[in-house]
């Protein structure tokens, strides 16, 4: 299951074969995350597309502060209060 080809279909669409959706658990109508880097087209669940944003956002840190983790503890304590 490493490589698999598919074809460019109608209007762009690509489909993703069944055993990829089921080994990430992905359903019909799931919103995904496309991203390009380095010449790459990357499709992420919402769920890894935040893990590698906060993976990416740990390597950044201010006199020992890491901001990421701050960033998330303010949203979270926003969402307490909304």
């Amino acid at each position: 299951m490493n490589r698999t080809p598919v074809k460019i279909g109608e209007g762009g669409r690509i489909v993703i074969p069944a055993e990829y959706r089921k080994a990430l658990g992905i359903d019909i109508g799931d919103e995904l995350i496309l991203h390009m880097e380095s010449g790459k087209m990357i499709l992420l669940t919402r769920k890894l597309a935040i893990e590698y944003v906060q993976e990416e956002m740990s390597k950044y840190s201010v006199n020992g502060r890491v901001l990421s983790e701050e960033l998330i503890a303010e949203r979270r304590e926003e969402s307490k209060n909304e």
